[in-house]
Parts: C-alpha cells; sequence; structure tokens
C-alpha cells in the first residue's frame, strides 16, 4: 500500500548547475516535503529513475549524451516507469519542439525562465495526481478487504479535496503570472469574483458546483493574453486596427490553452464569450441574447465594472455614478437586460461594487 505521509519523490534532470539549485530551493521552500534526486545527464537521469521510482519527473531538454525527448521515450517505454509524470522544464517555446515533446511522451511543460509560484502548483497538482491515481488502483484491489476500503475511501476523499485545492492554487498563480506582467490589472481578477458571484447569487443561482466553475473562469478570463505580446498588451496609446484584432484574439487563446484540462472544462464559457455582446456585436463568434452561456452574460458586467472604475495605460478611471450610468444604458445592447435588472440590486453593496 501507498504511504502517503512519505515525502513525494522528485527527480531533477538539467546538465545546468544553476538550474538544479534553484529549483532544488524552490522545491524545499515548501510546505509540502519533497526528497528531491539530481541526474547531470540523459543516462543518469534513466539510471536514478529505474531505482528510485520517482513521483514526478522534471526534464530539461538539451542535455549531453542523450537529450530529453530520448529520455521521456525511454521511460515510456519501461515497464515500471511508464506511467511516472514527466513534467519539461525548458527554454525550447516553439510549437513544434511541445508537439515533439508530448509525442515522446511529456506530459506537460513549462518555459525557462519560469516563475516560481507557477512552477510550484503545477509541481503540488501533479504530485496529487499521481498520488490520487495510485490510492484509485489500490481502492480496485482492496474490494473484497471492506475493513481497509473504509480507510481508503476517507484518503480518496481527503486527496479528491487537496486536488482541488492544488487545481485551485495553480489558476490562481495563472492569474498572478498575468498580472504581475500588466501591472496595472493587478487585483483584477480578484475584484470580478466577487461581483461575479454576488450578481450570480442575486440572480438566482446556488448550485455549488456551478458557482465554482463562475469563479473559476473569472480567474482566468484573461489568461489568454499571455499570447499577446507587450507591445501590444502594454500599449499606452489607442490601439490599430490590426492590433484589436491580436488582441481579441485572446479569448481564443485562452479556450486553447484551458480545453485539454478536464477539470476547467465547465469554467471555458467564461474565457471564451466574456466579450460577447447581447445585441450579437461582441467577439469571437458575434452571438447574441440567450444564445451566449449565462456565465459569460453574468461576468462581463463585473468585468466591464472594474475595468471602466480602474485606470489603464490609455485612460483615467471612471466615477462610481457614471459606470452605473453606463451599464444601465447598456441593458439589451450590451448587456443581457434581466441582469441588468438584478445588478440595480448587486450595487447597493458598496464594498463589492465599490
Amino acid at each position: 500500500m501507498i504511504d502517503y505521509q512519505e515525502k513525494a519523490v522528485i527527480l531533477i534532470a538539467d546538465d545546468n548547475i544553476i538550474v538544479q539549485e534553484m529549483l532544488g530551493e524552490l522545491l524545499t521552500s515548501t510546505e509540502q516535503p519533497y526528497e528531491l534526486i539530481f541526474a547531470e545527464n540523459g543516462e543518469d537521469a534513466i539510471e536514478k529513475a529505474t531505482t528510485m521510482l520517482p513521483d514526478l519527473i522534471l526534464l530539461d531538454v538539451m542535455m549531453p549524451k542523450m537529450n530529453g525527448y530520448e529520455v521521456c521515450e525511454r521511460l515510456r517505454n519501461h515497464e515500471k516507469l511508464a506511467e511516472v509524470p514527466i513534467l519539461m522544464v525548458t527554454a525550447l517555446d516553439d510549437r513544434e519542439s511541445r508537439v515533439r515533446g508530448l509525442n515522446a511522451g511529456a506530459d506537460d511543460f513549462i518555459s525557462k525562465p519560469f516563475y516560481g509560484e507557477e512552477l510550484l502548483a503545477r509541481v503540488n497538482t501533479i504530485v496529487r495526481l499521481n498520488r490520487y491515481r495510485g490510492l484509485r488502483d489500490e481502492r480496485a484491489k482492496l474490494s473484497d478487504a471492506n475493513v481497509e476500503l473504509v480507510s481508503l475511501n476517507t484518503q480518496l476523499q481527503q486527496m479528491n479535496d487537496e486536488l482541488a485545492t492544488a487545481y485551485d492554487a495553480t489558476i490562481k498563480g495563472w492569474a498572478r503570472a498575468l498580472e504581475l506582467r500588466d501591472q496595472e490589472t493587478q487585483g483584477h481578477s480578484q475584484r470580478v469574483v466577487a461581483m461575479s458571484i454576488h450578481l450570480a447569487q442575486l440572480y438566482g443561482i446556488t448550485d455549488l458546483d456551478a458557482l465554482n466553475s463562475l469563479r473559476r473562469g473569472a480567474i482566468l478570463h484573461d489568461v489568454g493574453k499571455m499570447g499577446v505580446g507587450d507591445g501590444i498588451l502594454l500599449k499606452a496609446g489607442p490601439l490599430t486596427g490590426e492590433e484589436w484584432d491580436v488582441m481579441r484574439r485572446h479569448t481564443i487563446y485562452g479556450y486553447e490553452m484551458l480545453k485539454p484540462i478536464e477539470y476547467l472544462r465547465p469554467a471555458l464559457d467564461v474565457v471564451l464569450y466574456h466579450h460577447e455582446r447581447w445585441d450579437g456585436g461582441g467577439y469571437p463568434e458575434g452571438l447574441a441574447r440567450d444564445t451566449i452561456p449565462l456565465h459569460a452574460r453574468l461576468f462581463t458586467i463585473g468585468d466591464v465594472w472594474d475595468a471602466l472604475r480602474h485606470s489603464r495605460p490609455y485612460k483615467a478611471p471612471w466615477p462610481r455614478e457614471k459606470v452605473i450610468s453606463y451599464v444601465l444604458s447598456e441593458g439589451g445592447s450590451g448587456f443581457d437586460p434581466g441582469i441588468v435588472e438584478v445588478f440595480q440590486e448587486a450595487i447597493q453593496d458598496e464594498v463589492i461594487w465599490e
């Protein structure tokens, strides 16, 4: 039986001693106990993986003797290592390299230079998920052992809860990484989450899963802006037509980035459709009225409110009464008129809708 009190074992395979030290310092600074093993080349990585059977392998691509792609293929063909998660940490950020890595057997990528908070969140999530999978497999084998099964079910529920917590930490790390890049939007995600949930509850949504999906979508709504260059995202003046075309693709970038993650699929309506308009004049698909998913219709009011109430490189913040007047005027054109009616009740709370 897997002992979930033991330290998870992480193998770090990188020929750069500085990167080894950075990863080692990062992974020993967390409350999650990890046992770290280091390998300086591909052959060394395979030998140590075979001996230690790690919970996770952090693998560089460009290494002497055997590159990361070859290491991946060897590990995936090894009976005991075929299921070990592999996270490639690499300076190669082009699509061709990522596809080659996936074909070789990598589970995920993170680019150098990396955000420590994001990498740590991903590591925690992958380790928990891998141990959860092992726990699930053990549960199947113990189906006839009722006493042990009760204990295992308790652990399984705990692992489910921890996995959800780890995913949410990853989500917040992504949002934080974007806000660090664009200082003008710091705090935006937290504010629009509060406004969206408040508006949804007043609208009558009480289901916890639905509210959590809306919350995650609100946190991640602009994650696609990671695919927009600084020259456009941080531009102080008005964008040109061509620049707007690029900016508008951030909804699609975010959707494409997150759709492989099954856990986040219920949140994708907000990510993809939060710039649609009730009258059909929005993007990316020009949806209108009730064809726009409800979560996106709820979220967009808080998103617009926060954008207008706070400064941006190209504008000063609007007074509160001016923003209220604007939102009310957009009922039936930009916004769902039914939700705008609820908005009039929501803004009585001047803490959330400051």
